[in-house]
């Protein structure tokens, strides 16, 4: 695992910024850097060779993508493009997947995949993401590529963010990479921030968690209102949590002179599901439109195409959250909610009263959330059993 909090608070992160600020700022990506690789390899050890290798191959097929546009030599740029895609991809699909495809075959007979075992390189899942966002918008000629080695590899290794997200695109932080302002404003505001999203993790997440976990043991024995607030308390939970990491590291990324995007804004004020997931996990609903929806042909296409693409779009989103059925699941629940509001309900909601539509968005996002916590779908059907039919 990480450092511990105290290990990180009081001697990491103290430590990295007395050098930050005292080395001339021509050095301070290197410190970034070497930081950065230190606190991965404090939680990963030799597995910082996969996040090392990620980085080397989007850095050098970036320049290839720039060289062969430059020369009008587009089917060699998308190769260039694929290519990176490709590496990215088998890195992902091998470390976060491979158990999973091999249990679920032979699961049913099929014994030619081995269950390996292997261990989850931790934040595999954000700088994959991060590293192909960038040759991709290298292509569309939405920044330029990187000549300097050290600045791509504190971009993609930015220990604020490597964790937790969010998912920082390099065509956002490009110019902050090359230089940015560090204010006595702008760092008290990220203490600030930091300290918020520390607290929504350590006071409200985990306090939050310990009546979930109770409740989700035996939910049947508690009844359908202890199920309901246990449900309750892990949207709350999850949402401090990954809440309060993003608010963390956008404090952090302020302490270093970065500005990064908010990532989630107060969701559970929403008043449809598409509402919702304007304002949850933005970076990745944003990640997933750009570079997957829009291009598959988005929704300027016939229906039957359209919910195609939203389809995709959230078997993937449900997919890249963890390696499990339950999460597939989880994201064709959502697919299926916004392909219903987009073609059917839109029109009814928007003549509703917002007090209904917020009942209508909370109920169906905590039904969502026991997809998503839960470890299999008997534990899902029976937790919704319970809070459908009281006992």
């Amino acid at each position: 695992m990480v450092f511990s909090t105290p290990v990180f608070l009081f001697y990491f992160l103290v430590l990295t910024l007395l050098v930050y600020y005292l080395v001339p700022r021509k050095l301070r990506n290197v410190v970034i850097l070497i930081s950065s690789l230190i606190f991965y390899y404090w939680g990963e050890q030799t597995y910082v060779v996969i996040m090392f290798l990620s980085t080397a191959i989007d850095f050098t097929h970036g320049m290839l993508v720039e060289h062969f546009k430059g020369k009008g030599q587009i089917t060699y740029a998308k190769m260039a493009v694929a290519s990176s895609m490709f590496f990215n991809l088998l890195l992902l699909l091998f470390f976060k997947y491979w158990d999973f495809l091999a249990s679920s075959l032979q699961a049913i007979g099929l014994n030619f995949m081995p269950v390996l075992g292997i261990h989850l390189p931790i934040g595999i899942s954000f700088y994959t993401f991060q590293a192909m966002s960038y040759v991709i918008d290298v292509y569309r000629e939405d920044c330029p590529a990187t000549r300097r080695f050290v600045d791509f590899a504190a971009y993609i290794s930015l220990f604020p963010q490597l964790i937790a997200g969010p998912i920082v695109r390099y065509s956002d932080v490009a110019a902050q990479l090359r230089t940015r302002q560090c204010t006595v404003s702008g760092f008290s505001w990220g203490v600030k921030m930091f300290a918020i999203g520390l607290a929504k993790k350590v006071l409200l997440a985990n306090q939050f968690a310990l009546l979930w976990e109770q409740v989700a043991a035996e939910p049947a024995a508690y009844g359908t209102l202890a199920a309901w607030c246990g449900i309750l308390a892990y949207a709350l939970q999850i949402y401090f949590d990954f809440g309060g990491y993003s608010d963390m590291a956008r404090g952090l990324g302020a302490m270093l002179g970065f500005d990064f995007m908010v990532n989630f804004n107060y969701p559970y004020i929403a008043r449809s599901i598409t509402e919702f997931w304007r304002r949850w996990h933005i970076s990745l609903s944003t990640w997933f439109r750009d570079y997957v929806y829009i291009p598959l042909g988005g929704s300027r296409c016939s229906k039957g195409k359209m919910a195609r693409n939203l389809m995709i779009v959230w078997m993937l989103t449900g997919i890249w959250h963890g390696a499990g059925w339950n999460f597939l699941l989880w994201g064709v629940y959502y697919g299926l909610l916004l392909l219903l509001e987009k073609l059917v309900l839109k029109r009814f909601l928007d003549r509703l009263p917002s007090a209904v539509r917020w009942v209508y968005t909370i109920v169906l996002v905590l039904i969502g959330w026991v997809f998503f916590a839960s470890k299999d779908f008997a534990a899902a059907g029976r937790y919704l059993a319970v809070l459908f039919t009281p006992v």
